[in-house]
């Protein structure tokens, strides 16, 4: 009797790589964001979508304050040109936000991912955070 890992057989190969290759299009994860801030390769801007409060509190260095509400057609436009890439986090796993705010900018023409675990993945990473509102913020020239 197969265990219940193996009582369902995997997905054949080739589906497993567009399975996966499709994912990664969606999702990167704290330690690729991690990675990227601290070797100075930011081709993306990191968007903190929770609320003000939330990021002044705590957030991951260098992201911007935008609550996924406040991602708009004028807002983007004025302030990023249309091939830029976003990543976007909110809470964690239990939070839709960062979904609702790729949604939004997707929607908008953007090219948009999520970093998954959000600030509880930051967390567990073991990452330090910054505080209070960083002058680059989103939140300082609305």
């Amino acid at each position: 009797m197969p265990s219940p890992v193996a009582a369902t057989s995997a997905a054949p190969a080739a589906e497993a790589i567009r399975h996966y290759s499709g994912k990664l299009a969606f999702e990167t994860d704290c330690s690729d964001v991690h990675l990227a801030l601290s070797h100075g390769q930011q081709d993306f801007v990191l968007l903190d979508v929770r609320g003000r409060n939330a990021y002044a509190q705590a957030h991951v260095p260098g992201a911007l304050s935008l609550p996924q509400a406040d991602i708009t057609a004028d807002r983007m436009a004025r302030s990023w040109p249309a091939d830029t890439l976003f990543v976007t986090y909110c809470a964690g796993p239990h939070c839709n936000g960062a979904d609702k705010a790729a949604l939004k900018l997707a929607t908008l023409g953007y090219a948009v991912k999520i970093m998954i675990g959000g600030m509880t993945g930051w967390a567990d990473e073991g990452l330090a955070y910054a505080h209070g509102r960083e002058s680059g913020s989103v939140e300082a020239a609305a």
